[in-house]
């Protein structure tokens, strides 16, 4: 199963992971505080939850299991899914693991307190075509995982 923290999830990302869900017939769940369109399908669906901090963050904490996948920019969600058991990707493609999430997790607490302090750092940079193929490869090489 296939849990997107589908608030902040780009469009481009989720039309990968409508093809990928259905051509690999995995349940993939998007979860967000407002309403996501999809196509028709029986592996996927939609699980809207109240508006709020960290809502659906919680709630697919609260859902996921060992073996299971998230795909999410929030470092903290990646963190407690990895810590269940879980494989983490990023929309941008690169694989969070129990090796090298704590680091981007310090890093992220880190820009919250320059940005707290003042200090403008600006926000991410439009998605390239590279990291959408990066995105693809990524769950590409994790639905082969699970078949072994």
């Amino acid at each position: 199963m296939i849990y997107v923290d589908a608030d902040a999830c780009p469009v481009q990302i989720r039309e990968i992971l409508y093809r990928a869900a259905d051509r690999a017939a995995i349940e993939t769940v998007f979860v967000a505080n407002h309403y996501i369109k999809h196509p028709p399908s029986v592996h996927i669906k939609t699980l809207q939850v109240e508006k709020g901090f960290d809502v659906a963050d919680n709630e697919i904490v609260k859902r996921i299991e060992a073996g299971q996948l998230v795909i999410t920019s929030d470092i903290p969600l990646a963190s407690e899914s990895i810590d269940k058991g879980a494989s983490a990707i990023t929309p941008r493609g690169e694989a969070l693991t129990a090796a090298n999430v704590k680091s981007r997790l310090n890093i992220r607490d880190f820009m919250d307190t320059m940005r707290a302090s003042g200090v403008q750092t600006g926000g991410p940079k439009a998605m390239s075509q590279k990291e959408k193929q990066d995105f693809a490869n990524a769950l590409d090489r994790w639905i082969a995982s699970r078949k072994k």
